[in-house]
């Protein structure tokens, strides 16, 4: 064993130093690489055939004990499935780490004679009933009481998933007959077998962006653009969360991402989960407001639709084909989506909870405390949240709500100056702040983002009225927020009062 590394670890006090190591998890790493005080891991891991390779950083205060750290060692019962090392000799040592898997021993199993007697039995009666029904179906033809053409046996053969999919699907011509036939009725979406058709059709194109659970790549169905986002198998609870809540009856609306389809994808070497939804020319709303600045008239109509969405998907609906109320939990500007007319829809569903009235049931996952830390609300941050209690669930989107507002009316064009894109808080916190520092700021100091006074030069109207709004939004007790719906009332109403000032 080498012992420099922990002659280093053990004289040396924390943070003295950094070492730069080669890193795969790119969740926590930039540019494939990260520094850490304590030593490069490097691990192989075997999984069903599948050898991954995996490198990072382990931190000082991982090491333990420090001679011999635990997260450094491995069963040596399992060496032909899971192995590792760490090293702190040089920068990127763990590139030089050599790591061989033992190889998966099958063992021999001697020939046993009552198993290959039990075979012969087995094949000998499988020959008997194959025989016997192949008499029966020549009789049966033979005597005039079933035609050959009505023979099961006797068609050209095809899976029954195919040929039901192909048939539904061929009378579609358009995405949009996909989307009017999946607002029909119950409201839940095509058959499942039509998804699996569409699915199956769909041409994978450029990768447009990245997520929490995985990529988002643009699609072509049929000359028709679509959005594929493909998990890994690994995140399945993941995916099959999401397709549930965006199958939900009666969720379809213009303000709510449209969900065409789910199925699964075999590349050979793993299995890809889809998830296939409408495609947004412009992407995100944090990348549109990146690049482009608008006028107060659009930023109000974009607050209106976000609101609109938002409002249709706390909206509890009563009835045989009814909607339970859904709580979305990880509202921002990055969740919502930008068609190419400037329509704004509410996405990405996968931590979205539902309350079932009739049975005062929440359907919610085990973990509260979930989202993007910078929109999380006082009382999540605080862990004060009700887990039984779905009005707290709906306030938290609220007050998310609020700073996506924010972000918009930020960049309304203001003559010749223009204040350049910047997320909620980036004047109080770092980029990827934790959840105690944003709990410092919103819960202890009670601070809220500012709009640029240099509004009033504008209407004033917009500038007033967004202010009263965002405020109400951003209420430390939660029951004193606003409501989605009477959010989208007032931002009728002031849409209106902008269109009528235009016209006169």
């Amino acid at each position: 064993m080498n012992l420099l590394p922990i002659i280093i670890t053990l004289l040396l006090p924390q943070g003295i130093f950094s070492l730069v190591c080669w890193c795969t998890n790119h969740v926590d790493c930039l540019d494939d690489k990260c520094t850490t005080d304590g030593r490069c891991f490097k691990s192989l891991t075997r999984n069903n055939g599948i050898v991954r390779e995996q490198f990072q950083c382990i931190s000082s205060d991982q090491l333990i004990p420090p001679f011999r750290p635990f997260i450094c060692e491995y069963s040596k019962k399992t060496t032909h499935k899971y192995k590792s090392d760490c090293c702190a000799d040089e920068d990127l040592c763990n590139l030089n780490l050599t790591i061989t898997l033992d190889p998966v021993l099958v063992p021999n199993k001697p020939i046993d004679s009552e198993f290959n007697s039990m075979y012969i039995i087995i094949t000998i009666f499988g020959v008997l009933v194959f025989i016997f029904t192949t008499g029966c179906l020549l009789y049966l033809v033979r005597s005039g009481r079933c035609r050959k053409d009505q023979l099961p046996c006797m068609k050209l053969y095809t899976e029954v998933e195919t040929q039901s999919c192909e048939t539904g699907a061929t009378n579609l011509a358009s995405l949009q007959d996909v989307l009017n036939m999946s607002s029909t009725g119950s409201g839940s979406g095509l058959p499942l077998l039509l998804q699996r058709t569409i699915a199956r059709q769909i041409q994978l194109k450029e990768c447009i962006g990245k997520g929490r659970f995985g990529e988002v790549h643009r699609g072509e169905w049929r000359g028709e653009n679509v959005a594929v986002k493909i998990f890994s198998s690994v995140e399945e609870q993941s995916w099959f969360r999401e397709v549930e809540i965006y199958q939900t009856s009666m969720l379809r609306h213009d303000n709510i991402l449209a969900f065409i389809a789910a199925d699964n994808k075999d590349n050979g070497t793993w299995t890809q989960l889809w998830l296939i939804t409408k495609y947004m020319e412009l992407g995100s709303l944090f990348d549109y407001l990146s690049k482009i600045t608008v006028s107060e008239r659009v930023a109000v109509e974009m607050c209106l639709q976000m609101a609109t969405g938002l409002a249709h998907l706390h909206l509890e609906i009563i009835g045989t084909q009814g909607k339970p109320a859904i709580a979305h939990r990880d509202l921002k500007s990055k969740n919502i989506l930008v068609r190419q007319d400037g329509v704004c829809a509410v996405a990405d569903l996968g931590l979205a909870v539902r309350y079932f009235s009739d049975g005062n049931y929440i359907d919610v996952p085990s973990n509260t405390r979930v989202g993007t830390k910078r929109y999380l609300a006082p009382e999540v941050l605080d862990n004060s949240i009700h887990r039984e209690d779905f009005e707290l669930y709906k306030q938290g989107d609220i007050y998310a709500l609020g700073l996506v507002f924010w972000e918009v009316i930020n960049r309304i064009e203001m003559g010749d100056r223009t204040n350049p894109y910047q997320p909620p808080y980036w004047d109080t916190v770092g980029i990827d702040p934790s959840v105690d520092e944003m709990r410092k700021v919103v819960c202890i100091d009670n601070v809220r983002p500012d709009l640029p006074v240099e509004l009033m030069k504008g209407s004033g109207e917009v500038f007033t009225i967004m202010s009263k709004l965002m405020t109400e939004c951003w209420y430390p007790q939660p029951s004193s927020r606003l409501s989605a719906l009477r959010i989208k009332k007032t931002l009728s109403t002031l849409k209106q009062s902008l269109f009528n000032a235009e016209l006169a």
